[in-house]
């Protein structure tokens, strides 16, 4: 069987002048959407939309949010064409785009589930929440606040949204290194005022 499809696999490749009239034509479409073409832009749909359906779906395990992280993608998609290059085929480009989306939406259901079990925790008969809880949430809140933009982002990035260094870095255009130092130096200022 996979003998099998590994032939048929082979059998399917596609001659690289066959490649180049796809690129062309794609490049061709995705002109078109930029002029505001809606009707390319369905073309580019209906081309991509089952891979990244697929992709959605797999990564997800679930059909109905698979379906509106599609929808998400090709949104977003939509509102970065222009960064597209066209240095790799636009494919290429558009299944980068939709792993960084499902992966930025699975993180934030995580966290979605994981606040919502506390705060059910903390809310459960028996369990009480002083007014020194909130005082001291509130002190957090505000030392935040208090912190320079860019190591008050980096925090927020990596201790409560939970991306890496380097998704970090990427998002704000730093070095990885840049990244850690703003981390560091957020959590000495917040020590200092904490205490």
């Amino acid at each position: 069987m996979h003998k099998l499809f590994l032939k048929q696999h082979r059998e399917r490749r596609i001659s690289s002048s066959e490649q180049s009239d796809i690129r062309s034509a794609e490049s061709a479409t995705i002109a078109r959407v930029r002029a505001g073409d809606m009707r390319a832009y369905r073309e580019l749909y209906q081309r991509h939309g089952r891979r990244v359906y697929a992709l959605c779906l797999r990564m997800t395990a679930d059909r109905a949010w698979a379906e509106e992280l599609t929808q998400d993608v090709f949104v977003r998609a939509w509102e970065r064409l222009d960064g597209f290059r066209g240095e790799a085929a636009f494919g290429t480009w558009l299944h980068r785009l939709s792993v960084n989306l499902v992966l930025t939406a699975m993180r934030g259901e995580r966290r979605r589930q994981h606040n919502t079990a506390a705060a059910a925790e903390a809310m459960s008969p028996g369990t009480s929440y002083g007014e020194k809880d909130v005082a001291v949430a509130l002190d957090l809140e505000r030392a935040i606040a208090a912190l320079p933009e860019r190591a008050r982002m980096v925090f927020v990035l990596y201790d409560i949204e939970g991306f890496t260094h380097a998704e970090i870095a990427s998002m704000l255009g730093l070095a990885v290194g840049t990244s850690k130092g703003q981390l560091h130096r957020a959590r000495v200022l917040l020590r200092e005022v904490l205490q």
